[in-house]
Order: C-alpha cells, then structure tokens, then sequence
C-alpha cells in the first residue's frame, strides 16, 4: 500500500496496486498547475485507489476538453489529471506521495513547450508530444 496526501494534510489517500507509467510533462498547463518546470504523474486505476479523508475539500477545474484536474482547495496541492476517454485510471501527481512508489519516470513529454529556462540533463527519452 503507498499513502499521499496534500500539503496541509486535509485530503490522504491510498493506492492499493501498483502505479503504471511515470511522466515528466512539461506543457504549459501542468507546469502552471504545479509551478514548476513540469509535473510528475503516474498511472493509477481507480479500483486501486481509496480516499481517506477530505472529499469535500477536493475542487476540480476543466484544463481542457475531457480533462480535469483536481487540487485541495485549502493549501492548492494539485492531485490528479482526470481524462474521460480513460474512465478506469487516472494520472497521480507524484509529488503528493507520502512513500516510495517503488517507480521513477521514464520519459520527458511536450518537451515542445518546456520551460525555456530548465533543461534536461538526466537522459531519459524526450517526446514533444504526449506518448
């Protein structure tokens, strides 16, 4: 079992299972949402996931058509990027893990629209687009 929660602690989940596919996203939208030079996601299905406590302190917003991305509305951690073309899984931020999630990212994506100023230096595959 890995546990996460938010930055102040009002929304704590677990995931029981493993996570899928580690990204680094550097489009505009996930570097504004995290305020930083790209977001970290994994895979998780939902069957998996169990939320402790903090429903009611789960907002969501629309990044774009079909897409949602949730937060806590006390402290703004971003949590999740909801796609409705994939209604068994969702993507996890990473960074809101409280252990180990036992995978590392294994590719850079939308590096097309990277931050100007950070580079890559760690050598893992670069994709412009989503893959």
């Amino acid at each position: 079992m890995i546990r996460g929660s938010c930055l102040c602690g009002s929304v704590r989940y677990e995931i029981r299972g493993a996570l899928a596919r580690a990204t680094n996203c550097h489009c505009s939208q996930c570097r504004k949402a995290h305020g930083a030079a790209f977001g970290t996601y994994a895979r998780v299905n939902w069957v998996d996931f169990s939320l402790i406590v903090g429903e009611a302190e789960i907002g969501s917003y629309q990044s774009s058509p079909g897409v949602r991305r949730t937060f806590c509305k006390r402290c703004g951690s971003a949590l999740q990027f909801i796609r409705e073309s994939r209604p068994e899984s969702f993507s996890l931020t990473l960074g809101t893990l409280d252990e180990d999630p036992g995978i590392q990212p294994s590719v850079h994506i939308f590096v097309g629209s990277k931050a100007p100023w950070f580079q890559i230096t760690d050598g893992l595959p670069q994709h412009d687009e989503r893959q």
